[in-house]
């Protein structure tokens, strides 16, 4: 049988990866699958090699006390690639893992594809001399991205954003409300602090104070990433509106299709509530020695994937110094008190929402599928 190697090293890539194995099965149901995954990969038939969540981890204090063993896990799935000798490998992004596996299995001659591009093209762009030799298909999310790569000699192909599958857009506004008995005419705002500690510790305090200078009767709703939901709890704790906190992804939808607004983090956060047609503001905060080391490296003007897309500001952004509340409470009384102003970012967000769609009216899954199969012998 023909076998599909696949390696994913976090939650987001299990996603990808189990999308992708869906559609690769829909293309070939003859293709046997082995690698790393979590339980979307594993839904769809992949026996993960060890727990996808030994290479979870973040932060310099997380890794060092497991150096050992993740050497250990590296040499492990090098062995097991070189034993079962797959048609093709594919690494899904934790590019510190991924990469140095596709280097190493790089003497087997095995077709390696890599899904979801490095971002370099924002910032340390000299870390492309890196990459040639670690695989024979990038698998791009944005547009603008192969040919970026291909000026630097790198094979890549555009396959659309994963966020057009993730059901973002369809969220039943009635059904949240019912649930929490909140009256129709009661504004909802969803405010999304981030799915890391050091957002959440940054961020959270600000969403509160922006909430407590925005008028009487605001609902506030904050979506839980499980990697934070004790220090989003505790935090959330004290402020003046109990927020109601929501930590199922169907759930999170159906409160975006009844929010009148957002505050949230740059990142996927602003496609998601793009796609379901809420009005956002973008805020973001790092420690001052990082923004400062920042200004330094980055190439693009905007955080939002929106606005670089854009090549303009069609989200409000308001990152570092201007990341105050009373300014964040400025730019989000303007949307919801004036229903033209919410229109506007909903028109002006459409076409980078579109641009992220790939060719032949597949989705992205498919796109990606596609390129893979493209690599097996013969």
């Amino acid at each position: 049988m023909t076998t599909i190697y696949l390696i994913a090293g976090e939650q987001s890539g299990d996603v990808l990866g189990g999308r992708l194995m869906r559609a690769l099965a829909a293309a070939r149901p003859d293709l046997r699958f082995a690698g790393i995954g979590g339980a979307n990969m594993a839904a769809e038939g992949l026996e993960s090699l060890f727990p996808m969540r030994e290479l979870a981890l973040m932060g310099l204090l997380e890794v060092l006390p497991q150096l050992h063993r993740l050497r250990a896990r590296l040499g492990q799935t090098v062995a097991d690639i070189a034993a079962r000798r797959p048609d093709v490998v594919v690494t899904i992004d934790a590019p510190s893992f991924t990469h140095r596996v596709l280097r190493r299995i790089a003497p087997l001659g095995i077709p390696r594809a890599h899904y979801v591009a490095p971002q370099v093209w924002a910032w340390r762009e000299g870390r492309v001399k890196h990459y040639p030799g670690l695989w024979e298909r990038l698998l791009c999310l944005l547009p603008f991205e192969p040919d970026f790569f291909a000026r630097h000699g790198l094979p890549a192909a555009f396959v659309g954003h994963p966020v057009l599958e993730s059901g973002a857009d369809t969220g039943d506004a009635a059904r949240f409300r019912a649930r929490h008995g909140i009256p129709r005419e009661a504004r909802i705002v969803t405010f999304m602090p981030g799915s890391r500690r050091t957002e959440v510790s940054r961020l959270l305090p600000v969403l509160a104070a922006t909430l407590q200078r925005l008028p009487a009767g605001i609902v506030p709703v904050v979506p839980i990433a499980a990697p934070v939901a004790e220090a989003v709890r505790a935090g959330a704790a004290d402020w003046r509106v109990p927020p109601i906190l929501v930590t199922e992804t169907a759930e999170k939808h159906d409160a975006f299709a009844a929010s009148a607004a957002a505050l949230t983090k740059s990142g996927t956060s602003t496609l998601e509530l793009a796609l379901a047609g809420v009005p956002m503001v973008v805020a973001y905060r790092v420690n001052p020695v990082s923004a400062a080391i920042a200004r330094r490296l980055i190439k693009v003007r905007y955080a939002s994937i929106l606005n670089i897309i854009a090549e303009r500001e069609v989200v409000p952004e308001r990152l570092q110094q201007d990341c105050t509340p009373d300014e964040l409470a400025r730019v989000l009384r303007d949307l919801l008190d004036d229903p033209a102003e919410a229109a506007a970012q909903r028109s002006a967000v459409a076409g980078p929402l579109a641009s992220l769609r790939p060719a032949g009216g597949v989705l992205p899954s498919e796109a990606a599928a596609r390129e893979v199969l493209s690599l097996l012998p013969g």
